[in-house]
């Protein structure tokens, strides 16, 4: 007899009375995400499994019994959509971090990783993470690159990866279509990467960003489910309305308040509404929190708390498949979160397969990192670089005056145009505006960097590097001096990868990121601590202005696959016509006047 069988036999028994539970938990509250109720009740445990839940007092026979004190009893907290890289921690780190905050499942995107690595990314995150006491669901991405023809990354999926890795036992689905032109317009590509999923019969999750109308209908007939993709309320219940699973995400707070709004006008709330995560960096993952940092925002803005912790559960558990996950009944694994207050959710206790591994917001134990798995490095390919590869170029002229084409706005871009001086075929760069540059680092094209104005930024005083920019995580620098771009870039080429900021030829902040050029070795307090610095810092060379134009704008500004121009490996590309757009509109040779004094004064 199989290890779970047996331990689905002592389950019957301890239920029936006939012997013992391993751990009776005695005195609890218990959240009834079926059905709404806080009840009293005691559960009964036998191995990994919820054995019995039954009425407080009516069981004392069990070989350890703890006493919750009338404190409320959750399931496990479930993150429907995470991409782990954003934490820059390596999975066992991260998995210490959130399994203390109450969060005991997650469904992870490792595409930051496949569009370094391709395959062997994804095959990392699988055996990295195998280990966990966290239940990491990993899905196959489909986005690699997320735009192809706008962009290279390090691999290039399509149907026969998609179906090798859904293969995969750990493989729970395909990750979210990111090339929503390529779906709804019939790309063969995306074609046999959706078709893939559905021969799998396994999860097929979404990236409608700005989805309406009859778009969005083709892409759910595509076969797409679910959207955390989220930009108003007005979009949050078309997409439900439409049939989507929606994952509400933390990663986008100033929305929160008009979609508590909205959902709270509907009926009921549907088992189609979740919550996800989707990228929170190292300082907000430890001093806000993931899952439930999300939660208590949803709590505070109106919705009852059993409410939200049902979007964290049991509809977590039905979108993600997991019969055994989301409830706290008999046959369901033991993966439960002990909360003192309903009104400001803080783990107090949390246990994975039937045993406490986490009190008052701290592991009992550290996670060991997985055997025999060797995180990859060097991934920065490129020679060091000067000056020279920062300063913008008309190539047709030598001395004049040219119409550029550029990028104006951070998160919502649109197209700008704007007449520049050229001296020594160098542009000048008007005032308010600095320059985004880019290079290829996979060592897959001949490199040759790209350049373009880029309007709406202020006029940075000093550099912004990093070679963590979704989703192709190519090289990118944000400034106006090119000898402080040179310094940042070069540094981050010396270290492996991070983000690094330069002002006046001196490096203000740098976060080492060597494992694939964007998670780190050092201890998670460290890296928080660095990453806030380097953070706060910024702030010396750009003016932040939320809720768009924020620092965490620059991992997400050359996001081909969204609407507007983006600068890529490629080129300037146009996210709507999926073109990349020549930037030089007309020029005109201006002769140079020779400079000698003309002013003679005679009597």
């Amino acid at each position: 007899m199989s290890s779970s069988a047996e331990t689905r036999r002592r389950a019957v028994q301890a239920a029936r009375g006939e012997s013992p539970f391993d751990l009776l938990l005695t005195d609890a509250q218990i959240v009834d995400m079926a059905t709404g109720e806080i009840r009293e009740a005691d559960v009964g445990i036998v191995g990994d499994r919820i054995a019995s839940v039954h009425p407080r007092g009516s069981r004392s026979d069990a070989h350890e019994r703890r006493s919750l004190a009338g404190c409320f009893l959750s399931p496990g907290l479930m993150d429907t959509h995470v991409h782990l890289e954003s934490s820059h921690l390596p999975p066992e780190r991260y998995a210490e971090i959130v399994l203390a905050q109450g969060t005991t499942a997650v469904f992870w995107d490792p595409h930051e990783l496949a569009n370094v690595l391709g395959v062997e990314g994804v095959r990392y995150a699988v055996a990295a993470s195998r280990h966990l006491p966290l239940q990491v669901m990993v899905a196959a991405p489909s986005s690699v690159p997320s735009t192809p023809g706008l962009e290279m990354s390090g691999a290039d999926f399509a149907g026969a990866e998609m179906a090798a890795m859904l293969a995969w036992p750990e493989v729970c689905g395909v990750a979210e279509v990111m090339d929503m032109h390529g779906v709804l317009h019939g790309s063969e590509r995306m074609q046999e990467i959706i078709q893939a999923g559905l021969d799998s019969g396994k999860l097929i999750e979404g990236h409608a960003r700005g989805l309406s109308g009859a778009d969005l209908q083709a892409y759910l007939a595509a076969g797409v489910t679910s959207d955390h993709e989220l930009t108003s309320a007005e979009d949050a219940l078309e997409k439900l309305r439409a049939g989507l699973t929606v994952e509400i995400r933390g990663s986008h707070p100033y929305l929160l308040p008009d979609i508590v709004n909205a959902l709270k006008s509907l009926p009921h709330l549907s088992s189609q509404i979740t919550v996800c995560t989707d990228d929170v960096p190292p300082d907000m993952l430890l001093e806000k929190g993931g899952i439930i940092a999300l939660l208590n925002l949803l709590i505070e803005h109106g919705l009852p708390a059993t409410d939200v912790l049902r979007f964290a559960t049991l509809n977590a558990a039905i979108r993600l498949q997991r019969n055994d996950l989301g409830l706290i009944a008999a046959g369901r694994r033991a993966d439960l979160v002990v909360f003192d207050s309903l009104e400001k959710l803080a783990a107090r206790e949390v246990y994975v397969a039937g045993k406490l591994i986490a009190r008052e917001g701290a592991l009992l134990e550290s996670i060991p990192s997985a055997s025999g798995v060797t995180p990859p490095r060097d991934t920065l390919q490129m020679p060091p670089l000067s000056p020279a590869d920062f300063i913008l170029r008309v190539g047709a002229i030598r001395h004049g005056v040219a119409r550029l084409r550029h990028i104006r706005g951070a998160r919502f871009t649109q197209w700008g145009e704007v007449e520049v001086q050229v001296r020594d075929g160098k542009v000048q760069i008007p005032d308010g505006f600095s320059l985004i540059w880019v290079k290829h680092r996979h060592g897959r094209h001949e490199a040759k960097p790209q350049i373009a104005l880029l309007e709406g930024w202020g006029e940075l005083r000093g550099a912004i590097a990093t070679s963590y920019s979704h989703d192709s995580h190519n090289l990118v620098v944000l400034g106006r001096d090119p000898d402080d771009m040179a310094l940042a870039a070069n540094r981050l080429i010396e270290s492996g990868g991070g983000m690094a900021l330069s002002q006046q030829g001196k490096i203000l902040a740098h976060v080492a990121m060597p494992i694939a050029g964007m998670l780190s070795d050092l201890p998670a307090t460290e890296l928080a601590r660095q990453f806030r610095e380097l953070r706060d810092l910024s702030a010396e060379i750009a003016d932040w202005e939320p809720p768009y134009r924020v620092f965490k704008a620059i991992e997400g500004t050359c996001l081909a696959c969204n609407a507007g121009p983006h600068l890529t490996d490629l080129g300037l590309t146009d996210g709507g016509t999926r073109q990349i757009v020549e930037p030089l509109i007309e020029s005109r040779e201006i002769p140079e006047r020779p400079e000698h004094n003309n002013n003679h004064q005679g009597a």
